[in-house]
């Protein structure tokens, strides 16, 4: 599960709500074991979500870097030319 966790520091344009909803979704259910918690877990479920996605972004949003931002296409064309070696097919 969480390495569909994306690095969301330094890209241009900065992360999205999606983006960092989508992290914060993925880490509570690892932590917690599963990917649909019961009714009676739901709203615990929930709020640590919400409590990851802050926590997120107020990290997003104090850190400091020195390098320039990062290109999405171009960190996405690395990674799948990183899967096609690791796993044998070719990237496109």
């Amino acid at each position: 599960m969480c390495r569909n966790i994306r690095v969301l520091n330094n890209f241009e344009p900065p992360a999205t709500e999606d983006e960092i909803e989508a992290a914060a979704m993925q880490y509570v259910r690892k932590v917690s074991g599963m990917t649909r918690p019961s009714q009676a877990n739901q709203a615990a479920f929930d709020a640590a979500v919400a409590a990851v996605a802050a926590a997120t972004r107020e990290l997003l949003g104090s850190l400091v870097t020195q390098s320039p931002p990062r290109d999405r296409k171009i960190e996405a064309a690395k990674a799948k030319a990183r899967a096609a070696e690791r796993y044998g097919t070719r990237a496109e």
